[in-house]
């Protein structure tokens, strides 16, 4: 028997908690789709066999998601925040969670089908928050309040100046 994570992040989902760890498997690196569990019995939300819980990483990350039924929403207090290299890597994770009947949301938020939020945010953005030059900082976090996915020209752009 494999000795459990100390630390996992347990994700609540109505139900399909599967489908999403196979999502967020096929889409990060370092992700993958371990143990799933079946319920033992009954519970509220659901019948003795069912996907009670899966055990999954995401970009390295140990989750347990938990078929937990209608109770419990996600929200935007957790999100998974992937830091991108560039443009083209940014690119394919927002559109892989937005494509997959997610929505768009400001500054680089997103949602997947499931209503879990991520920050699909280019390091580039981080940097320049991060810097010195503070002028630059602000040029660059206005750039990003007026963006839904992030544009790494716009911001690489509004780091430089006029």
């Amino acid at each position: 028997m494999t000795q459990p994570a100390r630390n996992t992040i347990c994700l609540w989902y109505e139900r399909g908690a599967e489908e999403a760890a196979r999502f967020y498997a096929e889409t990060f690196p370092d992700s993958a789709v371990g143990a799933i569990h079946h319920a033992p019995g009954d519970y509220p939300s659901g019948k003795e066999g069912d996907v009670l819980t899966v055990e999954f990483t995401v970009l390295g990350i140990p989750c347990l998601g938990l078929n937990g039924g209608p109770a419990f929403k996600h929200s935007e207090a957790f999100s998974f925040q992937v830091a991108t290299v560039d443009q083209v890597e940014t690119d394919r994770y927002w559109n892989a969670i937005v494509g997959n009947g997610g929505q768009e949301s400001e500054c680089g938020w997103c949602k997947d089908r499931w209503g879990l939020s991520w920050q699909i945010t280019p390091i580039a953005l981080t940097q320049v928050f991060t810097g010195a030059d503070r002028a630059a900082a602000k040029r660059a976090f206005d750039a990003m309040m007026t963006m839904k996915k992030i544009n790494v020209a716009a911001i690489e752009a509004a780091r430089r100046g006029p």
